[in-house]
């Protein structure tokens, strides 16, 4: 049993760091949520970079583990370690396998409290957008392929928005081309077009209101936190909000 209370006043060592990544775990929601991930929020600025190494690598093999709400922890924390400036090309290979094949997308469980799979990995899909070592292009792609996976589960816990937010940092990167700003948005114009009438499908209803997102970001600009930051304008910005609206138009037409 930890005691948080003196934890709280302690600095990290390997062995604590250990303690609280495994009570990360935790079905116990106050344990998991208000607790372990909290003191590793707190942590993760103290760790010297093999620190943040270790702890990023423990995280990135939680994307397999057999309980959901491990699995859905894990990219807060590594969120914090890219956030702090130690990124790992292997952390974005396991989370790229993991995000889109989740199917447990609840956002929160009586029991289990916060799982909100599709949020947490949205925050780091966004701290991976504005990390110099990674591909843009390629996370915008994988933005795609979670929106687009087959499920029946309706977003509800504002996950649309993280998401979409994640994707507008994705789309403040100086390296993008205009071709690269707008490529992603095809597969989700040609799922729209292979479209049935009848009930919209919750893939669809979520990719929908994500886009909704994401023109509001291209004409607005996007803060890098939600602190109260200054925002930033998307690199092609009049380019995204145009082929935005143009693919959103295929499932409502009666748009300008």
């Amino acid at each position: 049993m930890i005691d948080w209370t003196l934890l709280a006043t302690l600095p990290p060592t390997p062995e604590r760091i250990r303690r609280v990544s495994l009570a990360l775990r935790s079905p116990d929601p106050a344990e998991r949520d208000d607790h372990a991930y909290a003191q590793l929020c707190r942590w993760v600025p103290e760790l010297d970079e093999p620190e943040r190494r270790a702890l990023g690598d423990a995280m990135a093999e939680r994307f397999t583990d057999p309980e959901v709400q491990a699995r859905t922890f894990a990219p807060l924390i590594l969120t914090k370690i890219v956030e702090a400036g130690t990124y790992d090309p292997a952390w974005l290979a396991a989370f790229a396998r993991w995000y889109p094949a989740e199917t447990d997308l609840r956002g929160h469980d009586a029991e289990l409290g916060w799982l909100h799979a599709v949020a947490h990995g949205a925050d780091l899909l966004g701290a991976f957008g504005r990390c110099p070592g990674t591909d843009p292009v390629a996370l915008l792609e994988l933005a795609v392929a979670r929106l687009l996976a087959p499920t029946d589960h309706v977003l509800d816990a504002m996950e649309d928005d993280r998401l979409g937010h994640a994707i507008g940092l994705a789309l403040t990167r100086q390296e993008l081309t205009e071709q690269g700003s707008t490529a992603w948005l095809e597969p989700i114009a040609a799922e729209f077009r292979a479209g049935r009438p009848g009930p919209v499908p919750a893939h669809a209803s979520n990719t929908i209101r994500t886009l909704r997102v994401v023109y509001l970001l291209a004409d607005r600009g996007v803060r890098p936190d939600r602190r109260g930051s200054a925002a930033e304008p998307l690199r092609h910005a009049e380019a995204v909000r145009s082929r935005v609206a143009e693919v959103l138009s295929i499932t409502s037409p009666y748009a300008g």
